[in-house]
C-alpha cells in the first residue's frame, strides 16, 4: 500500500484533482456564510482554491445537526459491531483514495510526497481502523458490591465533540481525533486548520459515502475567531478536543469556562530533549535517530527533538555522525519522491523560523529559499533562546553536558514536558533517566512517541485532560456512570438509615 509513484505520477495526479471548496455540514458540502479563503501551496505560492468559511451562524447549525445526528441514535445507540463495520468501510474507501489523499495533504502542506505516502495515510487508515475494531472489544464493569446490590460501571457517549486540528499533520490528527470519538457514538464537528483544510473536507465526504449518518461528521473551514471561538463557547458542545499551540490551548480553557464548563483535551507545544549518556552504544544509530528527530516532517512537529544534551565525551564524535547523516536528508520538491524534506506552511512560519539562523552553524544555516530552509545544527549554551524556546522548523541545538545529573536537570529545564529521549548502553541508567524526566512519552536508545497502541500526551504546558492513542483515547471520548441495582427483597423491610 506505500509503493511510491514517480514524480510525473504525482504530478498528473495533482493536475486532475477536484478539491472540495465548502464546507460539509449535515452530510453534504454547503456555502458556508463566513468569508472565502485561499488554500496556498507553500512550496509554489499557487492559490490552490478559494474555499468558502463557516462563521458563528454555520457553527450554530452544525452543532444543532449534530445533536440531532446523535438524539436519532442511528450512530450513538447503533450496536458496537455496526458501527465498527462502518468504521472499518470508511478506511477501505481512504485506501482506495490514497493516492489522491497523498498528493492532496502535500500540495496543501508543503509536506514531502515519500511522508504522505508512507506515514500520512497508512497511519489515518490504520488508527481510524485500530478504534473501530477496538468498540465491540471493550467490556464495562462491575463493582465489587457485595449481595445486595449489583452496580454497573458503563461508558457513554458524549454527544457534540469539537476536534480543533493543527496545519502540521492535517490528516492524521485528524483520525487521531475522530476515530476514538466517532468509535464511542459522538457526533463530531472537526474545525481543520486555515492552512489545511481539504483533507479534512474530503475524509468527510467519504466517510458519509460510508454509512456515517448525516449530521454525525462534519467539517468547517475557517479561521480561530470565526470557527474556533464560537465552537469553544457554545453551550450545545459537550467537549474540545484541541492539538495545536499552548497559548491557542489556555484560550479553550478559558472558552469552557465561560460557557458550559466542556470537556477540554489539550495536546500542546514541546521543547523535546535527546539524553545522550557518555557510555551510548553505536553513534552511528544515535545520530540517525537525532537526525529523523530533529528534521522529519521539516521540524514541524511538537514531538521533535530540538535540543541534543549531549555528553562531553562523545559530543563530537556524535556530532561528526549527525553531519554525516545530514547529507542524505534532501530539501525541495515536495511531489518529487526524492525528496526527505518539503517547504514550511507558510510565509510567516517561515519567517519565525528564520529569526533563529543566526550564528555559526555546525551544519546548515543558510538563507531560506522561498518558504524551503535547510536543516540546520548549533552548538549553544542552555540559556540561548534556540534551546529554550520551541522553533517548529528544522534546527537542533546541541549543548554540552558533564555529568548525566546535568543533563537530566536541563532536560526538566523546560515549561514542556511532551517527549524525551534517553540513549544509554546500561539499563539502570536507562530506567532512571526515564522516569527522572518528566515528558508524556520517554523513549530509550531510540526516538518515537509508541505507537496506537500507547498512550500520548504531555505534562507541563505541553498537555492538559487526557491523551491521544490508546484505549485511554477512547475512554476521553466518554462519560463514565454508575448504575446502582438494589437485590434486596421489599418484604425484608425498609433498611434505609
Amino acid at each position: 500500500m506505500t509503493d511510491l509513484l514517480t514524480r510525473e505520477e504525482y504530478a498528473a495526479i495533482a493536475a486532475d484533482l477536484d478539491l472540495p471548496a465548502a464546507p460539509f455540514i449535515d452530510g453534504k458540502f454547503r456555502k458556508g456564510n463566513g468569508p472565502v479563503m485561499e488554500t496556498v501551496n507553500p512550496a509554489t505560492g499557487e492559490v490552490l482554491k478559494k474555499i468558502s468559511t463557516a462563521n458563528a451562524e454555520d457553527v450554530d447549525f452544525a452543532v444543532r445537526k449534530a445533536r440531532e445526528a446523535f438524539d436519532r441514535g442511528e450512530w450513538s445507540r447503533a450496536h458496537p459491531s455496526e458501527r465498527k463495520d462502518v468504521l472499518i468501510r470508511f478506511c477501505k474507501l481512504i485506501t482506495r483514495r490514497r493516492h489522491e489523499l497523498a498528493v492532496m495533504e502535500s500540495l496543501d502542506s508543503g509536506k514531502p510526497i515519500r511522508d504522505c505516502e508512507t506515514i500520512d495515510v497508512p497511519e489515518t487508515i490504520h488508527t481510524i481502523k485500530w478504534h473501530g475494531e477496538l468498540i465491540d472489544k471493550i467490556y464495562d464493569q462491575t463493582a465489587p458490591s457485595g449481595d445486595d446490590a449489583i452496580s454497573m460501571i458503563v461508558r457513554e457517549p458524549l454527544g457534540v465533540v469539537a476536534a480543533v486540528l493543527p496545519w502540521n499533520f492535517p490528516m492524521l490528527m485528524m483520525a487521531w481525533k475522530i476515530g476514538p470519538a466517532l468509535a464511542a457514538g459522538n457526533s463530531v464537528i472537526v474545525k481543520p486548520a486555515e492552512q489545511t483544510s481539504l483533507t479534512a473536507l474530503r475524509l468527510a465526504e467519504v466517510a458519509h459515502m460510508a454509512g456515517i449518518p448525516r449530521g454525525v461528521l462534519q467539517v468547517l473551514p475557517g479561521d480561530g475567531p470565526g470557527v474556533g471561538e464560537p465552537l469553544g463557547l457554545h453551550m450545545g458542545v459537550d467537549m474540545v478536543s484541541f492539538t495545536g499551540s499552548t497559548e491557542t490551548g489556555k484560550r479553550f480553557l478559558r472558552y469552557a469556562a465561560d460557557s458550559n464548563m466542556k470537556k477540554v483535551t489539550l495536546e500542546c507545544g514541546g521543547k523535546n530533549p535527546a539524553v545522550v549518556l557518555e557510555d551510548a552504544e553505536n553513534l552511528d544509530h544515535v545520530a540517525s535517530h537525532v537526525v529523523n528527530a530533529a528534521f522529519w516532517n521539516m521540524g514541524e512537529n511538537c514531538s521533535a527533538t530540538s535540543r541534543l544534551i549531549v555528553h562531553k565525551a562523545v559530543k563530537d564524535a556524535l556530532l561528526e555522525r549527525i553531519v554525516a547523516r545530514m547529507r542524505d536528508w534532501k530539501t525541495g520538491d515536495p511531489l518529487d519522491p526524492a525528496m526527505h524534506l518539503g517547504a514550511l506552511i507558510d510565509g510567516e512560519h517561515c519567517k519565525k523560523v528564520s529569526k533563529y539562523l543566526k550564528g555559526t552553524a555546525v551544519a546548515g544555516g543558510g538563507k531560506p529559499k522561498g518558504n524551503f530552509v535547510e536543516p540546520t545544527v548549533y552548538e549553544v549554551k542552555k540559556t540561548d533562546a534556540k534551546a529554550k524556546e520551541e522553533i517548529f522548523g528544522p534546527i537542533l541545538s546541541v549543548i554540552e553536558v558533564a555529568s548525566t545529573e546535568e543533563a537530566i536537570q536541563l532536560a526538566n529545564d523546560t515549561e514542556y514536558g511532551l517527549a524525551a529521549s534517553v540513549f544509554t548502553g546500561n539499563v539502570r541508567r536507562a530506567i532512571r533517566a526515564a522516569r527522572e524526566i518528566r515528558a508524556g512519552t520517554v523513549t530509550v536508545n531510540c526516538y518515537g512517541e509508541g505507537d496506537i497502541s500507547t498512550p500520548f500526551g504531555g505534562y507541563k504546558q505541553s498537555g492538559f485532560g487526557g491523551r491521544d492513542n490508546s484505549v485511554h483515547a477512547h475512554d476521553q471520548f466518554t462519560e463514565m456512570k454508575t448504575i446502582w441495582i438494589d437485590l434486596t427483597d421489599p418484604k425484608d423491610g425498609d433498611n434505609v438509615g
